[in-house]
């Protein structure tokens, strides 16, 4: 195949993408808004999945690299009730599926394996015009314009290349995630430290909930979900760390001190993040020279499993362009085929939405049963 592939986005899909194109000698080009690896945090822990995540990266052969930055212990899991009863107890016995690690580590492990020049920075995709026959051109918003005859949307939900392929786009889905931090937490923390354990802490109730993980150097990551128009969250005003923080432990009011503390004694001011999705089973037409993957294709509510799809999106995609070298289109749509039908799968089978009654401590230890998880 001699066709260079242009992918826009360097996240974990774009560049695992990537590595599969550059193991199988197809040449590729990713272009990435942001101006350097370091410019942003790159987010908390993934549990990478031995039946997609990490296919994607055997596929990659980075396995070795994987296991070196596992964290260890992190598959443990606990289930709280709001009154900080512990209702379920799962140590990490080592023999889980589920590894975890931190998306910074694993971002860079991919882009450690890529040849210094695959990726660009500094370019944002600010239009994307079809030429016809198959080609497309991108126009960068610093300046600067590439046509490619394969163009690969991997830049997230609100990607710029969706728009040639379909016209969704992803609506709030009627909640919200507050993101926290508390640092050093066994010594500054220790109550939150010990309910929250080895792992990771879920205490849920209907249209509430808590998610807290153990990260690497004795952090506390914690995202506080709550089911509320956008308009209650406008009303919150989050440049006041503190009133906003208040605010937000109001609606845990009655809650175990050591859990509402997760949320009051932030040592990082408190971000909001607001959650949208595609339409279930987003698909459409094939038109030739370009294609979609993770968010950018399937973008869902937070359920375990996007950076996963979005790796084995482009280890799938590379292994379709590799098998196809003078087909395109049969590669595409071979890829677009099998992506389309897990993507759908995988949004049926997802837990307890947050505004379920089933939402609670118990509900959810039935689903985990009844998964056999």
């Amino acid at each position: 195949m001699h066709t260079p592939v242009t992918i826009i986005g360097a996240g974990l899909g774009g560049l695992t993408l990537a590595r599969l194109l550059h193991v199988r000698g197809i040449p590729a080009t990713v272009y990435e808004a942001e101006s350097s690896p370091s410019a942003r945090a790159q987010g908390g822990l993934l549990d990478i999945h031995d039946y997609n995540g990490q296919l994607a990266l055997k596929a990659a052969g980075l396995m070795d690299e994987f296991h070196a930055i596992v964290l260890e212990g992190r598959q443990a899991l606990r289930v709280l009730d709001r009154d900080g009863t512990v209702l379920l107890d799962q140590a990490d016995d080592g023999t889980g599926g589920r590894p975890e690690v931190q998306r910074g580590d694993l971002r860079q492990v991919l882009l450690d394996s890529l040849p210094a020049d695959t990726v660009r920075w500094g370019h944002k995709a600010s239009r994307i015009r079809a030429l016809g026959e198959g080609h497309h051109e991108v126009t960068f918003a610093g300046g600067g314009t590439v046509v490619t005859s394969l163009l690969v949307g991997a830049d997230g939900a609100w990607s710029r290349v969706r728009p040639l392929l379909s016209t969704a786009t992803p609506e709030y889905i009627g909640h919200s995630l507050i993101e926290t931090y508390l640092l050093e937490a066994d010594t500054r923390h220790p109550a939150a430290a010990k309910a929250v354990g080895g792992g990771m802490l879920i205490a849920p109730m209907p249209g509430r909930a808590i998610f807290a993980h153990r990260e690497k150097n004795d952090t506390l990551h914690t995202y506080v979900g709550i089911a509320e128009p956008q308009d209650w969250f406008a009303a919150i005003d989050f440049a006041d760390a503190a009133a906003a923080t208040t605010r937000i432990a109001q609606e845990f009011d009655g809650w175990a001190p050591e859990l509402t503390a997760l949320i009051t004694d932030t040592d990082l001011p408190p971000v909001l993040r607001p959650l949208y999705a595609l339409p279930a089973g987003h698909r459409w037409d094939r038109i030739p020279g370009v294609t979609l993957l993770g968010d950018a294709a399937h973008l869902a509510a937070p359920n375990g499993e996007g950076a996963n799809l979005a790796m084995l999106d482009g280890a799938e995609l590379g292994e379709a362009l590799a098998a196809h070298p003078d087909d395109i289109e049969t590669a595409l749509t071979e890829y677009e085929q099998a992506m389309f039908l897990r993507s759908a799968e995988t949004v049926t089978d997802e837990m307890p939405a947050i505004d379920s009654a089933h939402n609670t401590a118990q509900g959810l230890i039935d689903w985990f049963t009844e998964k056999g998880q």
